[in-house]
């Protein structure tokens, strides 16, 4: 169960490089935060973790899916967007076989 977790939350993180890049540490940990319980008081954003994301991007780096700008932050790479985009485009024609009106997008 850990596993499919990890590939989930490391899918995820190239996605919102792919989308929102150049992005850093903090924002990214800012995306995946969520919302602390404070009793009486209204509930209040908080981040989440950054060693997670942290190794998170290491690996993407060391698959060469991301590169890192140390000015920018984290951006994806021709290979990495390439991926992507194939993804994206299996999934569409998977869904586009099932229902002809989406067959005009494939």
């Amino acid at each position: 169960m850990q596993e499919n977790w990890w590939h989930i939350r490391t899918a995820a993180v190239l996605r919102k490089v792919y989308v929102n890049g150049p992005i850093g540490t903090e924002r990214l940990a800012a995306e995946f935060g969520g919302s602390k319980d404070r009793r009486a008081k209204p509930y209040k954003a908080v981040k989440g973790s950054r060693s997670i994301i942290r190794h998170v991007l290491q690996q993407l780096e060391a698959t060469e899916l991301v590169a890192a700008d140390k000015n920018r932050g984290r951006m994806i790479t021709p290979k990495g967007q390439s991926l992507l985009d194939n993804v994206a485009r299996a999934v569409m024609k998977g869904l586009a076989s099932k229902d002809p009106e989406l067959s005009k997008y494939y």
